[in-house]
């Protein structure tokens, strides 16, 4: 089980996609206490991997902290940023505080896209730079792209580009019209999106580092289909064995899913995790349209947070769907 941590909204980019609309730091973010009091629920809640992220964690000023307690809580932490912050002496503090893995982001081979997309010259220098570092440092890390109309013809390039400068995963996620990224008219059209499925399932078979698609939960069946193995076995895990939590203990079934479920300070999260409403509908999957009648229902689940975005009823047909 996965669960994501928004530790703070702060950010120094203004990302075109960004689902947290992150940048000015937010008030009432989780104290250092109440975040190690939410690292022990997550624990107890039967959670296995931390991921830290934000806006940019590396930020807040107690990340180191709270990566510690979550590894002596025996999570596996991981951190998504950026990578602009990351310096020799960054990522030693981070291996010592028991970091397992760094996922930075990636969304082009060429500087000139990157930067447009993140909106900040000399971004994509910076990011590269990062990776070499945690890699000259010992510290694992892996790639995570955002799928755009801007990027999608590039992504098996920087898949290449992820094995050569050692990364340990490509992570591949696609767009979902959530935050700043609903004014973004930059989703690629069905066809595009199922062949560019086939691809990266072919890619895997070709590269020794993992490739996963995210937000595009039909990889699953499809790489069956394909006569692929895969470690996954469910598409959409919103509610299910994942779920999000923002930086004043607001808790949502995923980062591109904007319902609350509730929040932290007012109930503990393992009990919320147990019980609460939402998340129950969520795993009975009694979806209704095309995915409710789908032979793939239990493999690939849509993507919840599509049909939401698309239809406000998260138990609706994935709009995207390649089946």
């Amino acid at each position: 089980m996965i669960i994501s941590w928004n530790i703070t909204k702060e950010c120094q980019l203004k990302c075109r996609h960004c689902y947290r609309d992150a940048g000015a730091k937010q008030k009432g973010e989780l104290t250092p206490a109440e975040g190690k009091e939410l690292i022990e629920e997550i624990a107890k809640a039967g959670f296995k991997i931390l991921i830290i992220s934000g806006g940019e964690p590396l930020m807040r000023h107690d990340v180191y902290d709270l990566i510690a307690h979550a590894k002596a809580q025996g999570l596996r932490p991981v951190l998504g940023t950026n990578g602009l912050m990351i310096t020799p002496e960054v990522v030693r503090k981070l291996k010592a505080a028991g970091l397992a893995r760094a996922g930075i982001s990636l969304d082009s081979i060429d500087a000139r896209i990157h930067d447009d997309f993140r909106q900040e010259a000399g971004a994509w220098k910076g990011t590269i730079a990062a990776m070499k570092v945690c890699r000259e440092e010992g510290l694992d890390f892996q790639i995570h792209t955002t799928v755009t109309t801007y990027n999608y013809k590039d992504v098996e390039k920087i898949t290449d580009l992820a094995v050569e400068l050692g990364a340990k995963a490509h992570h591949i996620f696609f767009l979902v019209p959530t935050g700043r990224g609903k004014d973004l008219e930059a989703l690629i059209p069905s066809k595009e999106y199922q062949a560019l499925l086939k691809k990266i399932m072919k890619k895997q078979g070709e590269v020794a580092i993992e490739l996963k698609p995210v937000c595009a939960p039909q990889f699953v069946p499809l790489a069956k289909e394909m006569g692929l193995e895969t470690r996954f076995q469910r598409g959409c895990l919103a509610g299910v064995s994942y779920c999000c939590i923002l930086p004043n203990g607001d808790v949502h079934p995923c980062p591109y899913f904007p319902k609350r479920v509730a929040n932290v300070r007012d109930q503990k999260f393992s009990d919320m995790w147990k019980n609460a409403p939402l998340f129950k509908e969520l795993r009975d999957a009694n979806y209704t349209g095309q995915c409710g009648a789908c032979e793939h229902k239990s493999s690939c689940a849509g993507c919840r947070a599509r049909a939401y975005a698309e239809s406000g009823d998260y138990m609706d047909f994935d709009p995207e769907c390649i089946f």
